[in-house]
């Protein structure tokens, strides 16, 4: 079972699962090309896979044969394919899920919302500002990191689309380690694999630590799930930070960066500053309907090492927003906090 976690986490989190995973999660068949066989088909392949029915039926009241019901009438053969994908699009956004994706030659539908109905909480200037000159911080596998001033280390994380090697991270920490705290930065990272996700938690666990829990789908039915299995963070093979860590949010923080503050949220050591992040706790496959266009979702659920789902986002230890006045006077406040979390920790 290990060996099979390991290989779903090599996939990209947020992107496209493998054709292995894929077949063994999609069994039914559809080849009606009519504009009624496409929204049967869409309507079915969520139906049976989909991993969040329960779980968003308690948040929000999600009755997905209800909205069967809402959108079936719309379907007419005699409809264009851009109305057709309209319908489509509206049907999947009703799950509220930043995962759930259909592709045609002519847009992608994506629900936004889970981020556009909130604050930015980041600034790629106030960014710049921090980080100064391409001289004056270092940079590896898209990963920036500094001493600031005040001996307070800062790591900007945008993405985890790319995973760092060992001897990347080696020399992160051995260039930090004379600082009295550590500042996490995934604000704005919308996520990659969670291969690379998880090594970078992996640098702040001195023993093999259950972080989170996966399931998978056994059936078609709603339920039809494993039982839950352990996600065991094994420790960093070198150097690894001990100090205070604070890792900052945004709604923007989804997909493998809501797994990684997952991961460190009950660490000990750690604080979550900022706002609370984007979601996307379920591991994504793509299917395909009969006029091609591509269909993606959420397949099989992860939960924090509590058993708690974090599909709609994990609430930071420290609720903090940058206000528009702290942006006219270039003040990033969420990383001010963190700082003084930090100082105040020595």
């Amino acid at each position: 079972m290990r060996i099979l976690l390991l290989n779903i986490y090599k996939v990209c989190y947020g992107i496209v699962l493998s054709t292995l995973l894929l077949t063994s999660c999609v069994t039914e068949d559809y080849t009606d090309n009519s504009k009624r066989g496409n929204f049967e088909t869409f309507w079915n392949l969520i139906d049976q896979h989909y991993c969040f029915f329960d779980y968003k039926a308690q948040q929000y009241g999600l009755d997905w044969d209800k909205v069967y019901s809402q959108y079936s009438p719309a379907i007419k053969e005699s409809m264009s394919q851009t109305e057709l994908f309209e319908i489509l699009a509206k049907m999947s956004y009703e799950l509220r899920d930043g995962h759930v994706n259909l592709r045609a030659s002519h847009d992608v539908a994506r629900y936004g919302a889970w981020f556009d109905d909130y604050p930015m909480n980041y600034s790629d200037s106030l960014e710049r500002k921090l980080l100064g000159r391409t001289t004056e911080h270092r940079q590896t596998c898209n990963i920036s990191y500094k001493v600031l001033e005040d001996n307070i280390g800062y790591v900007r994380i945008p993405t985890f689309e790319t995973e760092a090697g060992n001897g990347n991270l080696e020399q992160i920490m051995e260039y930090l380690m004379q600082c009295n705290g550590l500042i996490v930065d995934v604000r704005n990272n919308g996520g990659g694999m969670l291969s690379a996700a998880e090594k970078m938690a992996s640098l702040f666990v001195n023993e093999p630590t259950t972080v989170a829990y996966i399931q998978h789908k056994r059936g078609t039915g709603h339920n039809d799930f494993s039982n839950p299995e352990p996600i065991v963070l094994e420790p960093f093979e070198g150097l690894r930070w001990q100090k205070k860590v604070c890792v900052l949010t945004n709604r923007r923080t989804y997909s493998a960066a809501n797994s990684f503050v997952m991961y460190m949220r009950y660490l000990p050591q750690v604080t979550i500053v900022g706002d609370v992040t984007g979601g996307g706790a379920g591991l994504p496959f793509t299917s395909e309907l009969p006029n091609g266009w591509g269909v993606r979702f959420s397949a099989c659920p992860m939960y924090d090492a509590k058993m708690q789902s974090t599909e709609m986002g994990i609430a930071p230890d420290k609720k903090v927003d940058i206000s528009q006045a702290d942006y006219a006077r270039s003040v990033d406040t969420i990383l001010e906090t963190a700082r003084d979390i930090l100082k105040a920790e020595n």
